[in-house]
């Protein structure tokens, strides 16, 4: 590694001065001037399409962010990670999320052992599980068929697998129906506790260390309203685990043979491809989400051995790295137009925000530039009628990427095809705008005065930057690809700016603090915390109705 910052090479300044050369230039003028800019900037694998051409980059900016990421030992790095070594500093671990995704023939030795028969010994318990279950072979405590799954996690054992599930609702089994609880709220155990029958639900407590709080408050909540109805003994029959903690599950009253593992190497926004996905494996089955495995995977080979210049993560995070860093863009919208991706934005959110939300390098020196940028967005069409407006014409460059499906799940035509021409639409205007002089040819019939107080509200700029990705069809192998494109390029982004993206010391801190503040809502002894903070305790003390 480099004895400089990154920030102090060369190749840094000299995109710093390629910005402030570059940025007068207009993508409606780049694209006039060569024709080939789609065929040039576009990359394409196993018909899954990235389009990068609408962006304010030459192909000097590319060459430029190319040897800086040579110059942060990107390549290094990536076959660090591939090999297994502990990139993960601050807890001495391995990163092998893509070791989950890896064929049974393969082998991936870590610390002197072949991986590999493990992750496939523990994926097969998982998938025999989930299709006895879907089969009906494995009952509840009364012999019945189980109609209902029911995930208790937070945050990457929460967000990932649902994202997944709710993406892939097409390929469910019809016979069994899959929820997500995990916020800490009771109306959100409330509210799917109400749409199941519990006796005939199968409860799946997913934590790795199984001590997250706000899981075990609502897995406990469960246990006791279902032993209420059922001798404890049936707790072992309504519920497994998805942890490394088998004395914790087993006091919790699960057996065993339905706890699956968590490997050390794998974090938890990374995990929605381990066993974190059981519920998604049961709503499924085993052979479709092996084609998710498969899909992940031949985007994890592409990342792990294409030149940088056409590698799809890489230049996904270049290019974000330009505007965040170097544009000083803070804001980065991902909007996916197919209802089933409707919590894809939340999951990068998570992924991205959580690893690369950090000021500081992994040798803990403070960075005095910017990273991780606010990751937010929404489904389109809907959100075309929300937030776009500031995406248009509002004050703020804010990059966007579009994430279109071809081929709709179900047989609707004209649907489809309006859905896809109003992302195709907006990624034009967003890249072209509206100029003065098309405004004023719009208002030629209204008097001048009248013409030059409207043109500036209906000029649109233009000039706002987008990747397009483009999925032939939102199956489990399209849906593989396009989760490990994220998961790579978070990575990449972190190695640039010097950051461990795998640990997450700012969301243990919060925890530590809510531990301490619990028990005072239920007392009456003084607090001595802040101003605002005692009068907010004291508020909730004097209009807490006690259940």
């Amino acid at each position: 590694m480099s004895k400089l910052a990154i920030n102090e090479t060369v190749i840094w300044a000299q995109l710093h001065q390629h910005q402030r050369a570059t940025r007068h230039l207009h993508m409606r003028d780049l694209f006039a001037d060569n024709p080939q800019r789609f065929a040039q900037m576009h990359e394409q694998l196993d018909g899954f399409l990235l389009d990068y051409s609408k962006n304010r980059i030459t192909e000097e900016t590319l060459n430029l962010l190319v040897e800086l990421a040579e110059t942060a030992e990107l390549p290094q790095w990536m076959r660090r990670m591939c090999c297994g070594e502990k990139i993960n500093d601050s807890e001495s671990r391995a990163v092998l999320h893509t070791a989950l995704r890896l064929p049974a023939s393969a082998t991936l030795e870590v610390d002197g052992e072949n991986i590999v028969p493990q992750v496939q010994h523990e994926l097969n318990r998982a998938l025999d599980f989930a299709e006895n279950i879907r089969s009906g072979s494995l009952k509840t405590s009364r012999g019945e068929i189980f109609t209902d799954v029911v995930n208790l996690g937070i945050g990457g054992s929460d967000l990932g697998p649902q994202t997944l599930t709710q993406a892939l609702r097409p390929y469910h089994a019809p016979q069994l129906n899959v929820h997500f609880v995990a916020n800490v709220d009771g109306t959100d155990l409330a509210q799917v506790l109400e749409k199941i029958n519990l006796v005939t639900t199968l409860f799946i407590i997913s934590s790795k260390s199984f001590t997250t709080p706000e899981t075990l408050l609502n897995a406990h909540a469960v246990r006791e309203r279902l032993c209420a109805q059922l001798p404890e003994e049936a707790v072992a029959q309504h519920f497994a685990a998805v942890s490394n903690n088998l004395d914790a599950a087993a006091a919790f009253g699960i057996p065993r043979e339905r706890v699956f593992t968590v490997f050390e190497w794998v974090g938890g926004r990374y995990s929605a491809t381990s066993a974190i996905g059981l519920p998604l494996m049961c709503a499924i089955g085993a052979e479709r989400f092996r084609e998710l495995l498969a899909g992940a995977h031949a985007m994890d080979e592409h990342f792990f051995h294409a030149p940088l210049r056409h590698n799809m993560p890489v230049l996904l995070a270049l290019i974000g790295i330009w505007y965040n860093t170097f544009y000083r863009a803070h804001s980065h919208a991902v909007i996916p137009y197919h209802h089933g991706l409707r919590r894809f934005p939340a999951h990068i959110q998570q992924l991205d925000m959580e690893s690369n939300g950090k000021q500081t390098s992994r040798h803990g020196d403070y960075l005095d530039f910017d990273t991780g940028p606010i990751i937010w967005g929404e489904a389109g069409v809907n959100c075309q009628h929300a937030f776009f407006q500031l995406l248009h014409q509002g004050s703020r460059l804010i990059p966007s990427d579009f994430i279109v499906v071809v081929n709709g799940d179900y047989d609707n035509d004209v649907h489809q095809k309006t859905l896809v021409a109003n992302a195709l639409a907006q990624t034009r205007a967003l890249m072209a705008g509206k100029s003065e002089a098309q405004v004023y040819r719009e208002l030629a019939d209204l008097p001048a005065m009248r013409r030059d107080e409207l043109m500036p509200q209906k000029h649109f700029p233009g000039n706002q930057p987008s990747n397009t990705i483009m999925l032939e069809r939102l199956t489990p192998y399209y849906l593989g690809m396009l989760l490990a494109l994220y998961e790579h390029k978070v990575f990449v982004q972190g190695v640039i700016w010097g950051i461990n993206s795998f640990d997450q010391w700012g969301v243990e801190y919060g925890k530590v603090l809510a531990r301490d503040i619990a028990p005072k809502l239920d007392s009456t002894d003084s607090t001595a915390y802040d101003a605002s903070t005692d009068g907010l305790i004291r508020f909730f003390r004097q209009h807490h109705e006690h259940a």
